[in-house]
């Protein structure tokens, strides 16, 4: 009897009579899921489209790349080992399963190719994908609710979605060791040698030899199975619990943002009724979806910089309430919309459903959309609320207010500064543009280096390397302006648009083609917010740029370091432009060895504080972000913080003082220490 004659026993019975009920009540099952997501996509409808259904060839491209690397691989869900190995024992268990359970209803009703070594290596792979799932999911309980991290919250649907997993794996296991036994016995043959493939049925088989009535036994068990596969897809369908992340997750990926990802979107300021985002329908479709792909897993909050000094923000907490309030009001402005045809309004969100704080806590870092195995991206939910206290009900931090009023009035946000925009260049016999425009490279030397007392020292390092190289350069001087970042990510996106058009003007107007800047944020803003208004230029970081000249022999590096450094990456260098290795490098070249690194590095580094404004608002809840990174640096045993961000630098001076470290450890530039070893 070979390997596939337990078929005739399979449908034995009343499961060969009366099986057909079970095929309706699964196709009425898939088709309430079906349903179940026409419904849920109509709230995700209720967001703006935003460029979100465009460029579907790109996205394409970009979904198989994702589904291969970050979906079947778990790229970024084994970056946590421990939880990322329970996801994975869970989903490659059930991709085997899937696989096993797919091919073998083809087989015997379509193209006939089970048998023989196929069916024994499909019987062994589904098995082995029974037993991991089992094992990730005792993983899995021992760490929701045993361990209990702080990431996870605990509801009712995690339990139930656990146990029906569980009962219907195990079932299935239960039902094959007892499809042995009634095969072998129909056979009139022990059990057979192909059995012992299928490891786990068949010791159930083993536990189940001698039984009495087995063949009442499974086909009960197939009813129960059977049932509650059905039940478990209506449950799906009903209750659209976290299991739906299964269809919803990789839904998510594909509509994931393709362009740059240092822009934020922008706004028609002339077509647009309303300026960011007050109630649920002022969101996009993305930010919509993204709403029912989180699963609550916590990546987010476990590396979110607020939230781990004491704020009020997580970033998983924003998106959940979010989507409560979707799930709550989105039916009946969904309704509103079909019947009506009025704009109805959700509930105000700033102050009700997020409460300020916890708005303004954010420093724009990105480690949330890095650290998220589902795409999501809560920056662009927040700053898009900033936008409508800023535009709409002009409440914001009084100390943004004044960052603000400065950039307005005087092209950058330093209030109190007495310098100008070419005090830094006293000796160094800088071009001014509007001298000589016939420039190689627009040195774009950023509010803070050319106006704040300590970056000034970088601009003027940055200056005398690349006087020592004999690169060609120019800076704007009076006609620069502040870049727009921070007008733009506090909110003011009005401010933003009219600074990047000045800029804009002015440097197509000199015929600029290459930049380089020693500021992430300014780098990151011209680099990739500027195209959207029509300024397309070479954007370097001065790292960068650094390393090329030595590399080509331009710079000399005639005195070595002899400090132990470490190096912090910058948010908006790092994680928004993945430029890691090269500051590292030139490091490296100074020291004669690799930088300590610290705990948190390169995509998971920890941020100064400074970012999303943050620079200019005060640090009233919780520690200090910027004293925590230091504490990081100090752990390390290093003598020297090598920066490559203004802002970072700052932080970093003031955290050095607050923790009383002035005599032992010292924050200084990369290009600062490039200018010292060419001197």
């Amino acid at each position: 009897m070979g390997p596939v004659a337990h078929r005739e026993i399979f449908f034995g019975g009343s499961v060969h009579e009366y099986g057909w009920i079970i095929y309706i009540l699964a196709s009425l099952a898939v088709a309430a899921l079906a349903y179940s997501f026409y419904r849920r996509s109509r709230l995700w409808k209720l967001g703006a489209r935003d460029g979100t259904f465009t460029d579907l060839r790109q996205k394409t491209k970009s979904f198989i790349a994702t589904a291969l690397v970050d979906g079947f691989l778990h790229r970024k869900i084994l970056r946590d080992v421990y939880p990322g190995t329970i996801h994975a024992l869970i989903f490659w268990g059930a991709m085997f399963l899937l696989l096993a359970t797919t091919l073998d209803p083809i087989s015997y009703y379509i193209v006939h190719f089970m048998e023989g070594n196929t069916y024994l290596a499909i019987s062994f792979l589904a098995d082995l994908g029974g037993l991991m799932i089992l094992v990730g999911l005792v993983m899995v309980v021992i760490r929701r609710y045993i361990q209990k991290p702080d990431r996870l919250d605990n509801i009712p649907a995690d339990a139930i979605g656990l146990a029906l997993i569980f009962i219907l794996v195990l079932s299935g296991f239960i039902l094959e060791g007892l499809r042995m036994q009634v095969t072998a016995a129909a056979s009139t043959d022990p059990i057979m040698e192909w059995a012992r493939w299928s490891f786990l049925g068949f010791g159930f088989a083993k536990a189940f030899e001698g039984g009495s009535n087995l063949m009442g036994w499974y086909e009960g068990i197939w009813w129960a199975h059977s049932i509650l596969v059905v039940g478990a897809i209506f449950y799906i369908a009903i209750a659209f619990p976290k299991l739906t992340h299964m269809l919803v997750s990789p839904i998510n990926a594909f509509f994931r943002t393709t362009g740059p990802r240092g822009a934020l979107r922008s706004i028609d300021l002339e077509q647009a009724e309303t300026f960011g985002a007050s109630s649920i329908q002022h969101f996009t479709f993305k930010d919509l979806l993204d709403l029912d792909a989180c699963t609550r897993c916590g990546r987010c909050q476990d590396n979110c910089p607020a939230y781990l000094s004491g704020k009020p923000l997580s970033p998983k907490k924003v998106i959940q309430d979010l989507k409560g309030l979707m799930t709550r009001e989105g039916p009946a402005l969904v309704k509103g919309k079909a019947v009506a045809g009025t704009d109805q309004e959700s509930s105000q969100i700033a102050g009700n459903v997020i409460l300020e704080d916890e708005i303004w806590a954010c420093t724009t870092c990105r480690a949330c959309h890095e650290q998220c195995p589902v795409f999501i991206e809560p920056i662009n939910k927040i700053v898009d609320m900033r936008r409508n206290l800023v535009l709409e009900q002009t409440q914001f931090p009084e100390t943004a207010m004044g960052a603000l009023r400065s950039i307005e009035k005087r092209g950058h946000p330093w209030q109190g500064t007495m310098s100008s925009r070419t005090d830094w260049t006293d000796g160094l016999d800088v071009k001014l543009m509007s001298d000589d425009s016939a420039v190689d490279v627009l040195y774009w030397v950023g509010c803070t280096a050319a106006l704040e007392d300590r970056n000034i020292k970088v601009a003027k390092a940055v200056g005398k390397v690349f006087k020592a190289a004999g690169v060609n350069f120019g800076i704007l001087g009076s006609e620069e302006s502040c870049c727009g970042d921070p007008a733009r990510r506090i909110g003011n996106e009005y401010v933003f648009q009219t600074l990047a058009q000045q800029n804009i003007e002015t440097m197509n107007g000199y015929g600029v083609k290459r930049i380089v800047t020693a500021c992430p944020h300014c780098f990151n803003t011209i680099k990739n917010e500027y195209p959207q208004f029509g300024g397309h230029y070479e954007v370097t970081h001065h790292t960068e740029f650094i390393l090329d000249l030595i590399r080509q022999g331009k710079l000399t590096l005639t005195r070595s370091l002899d400090k132990k450094a470490t190096y912090h990456d910058s948010c908006y260098l790092g994680r928004y432009n993945d430029v890691y290795q090269a500051p590292r490098d030139v490091l490296a070249r100074l020291t004669g060895t690799p930088p300590i690194e610290m705990n948190d590095r390169m995509s998971r580094a920890f941020c100064c504080g400074a970012g999303g404004g943050r620079m200019w608002m005060e640090e009233a809840i919780g520690r200090r972000i910027n004293q925590m990174r230091t504490e990081q640096a100090i752990q390390t045993g290093a003598e020297l913080i090598a920066s490559a961000c203004p802002f970072c630098l700052q932080m970093f001076e003031d955290g050095v003082t607050a923790l009383e470290q002035e005599g032992s450890l010292r924050v200084m530039d990369l290009a600062e220490l490039v200018a010292a070893a060419i001197d």
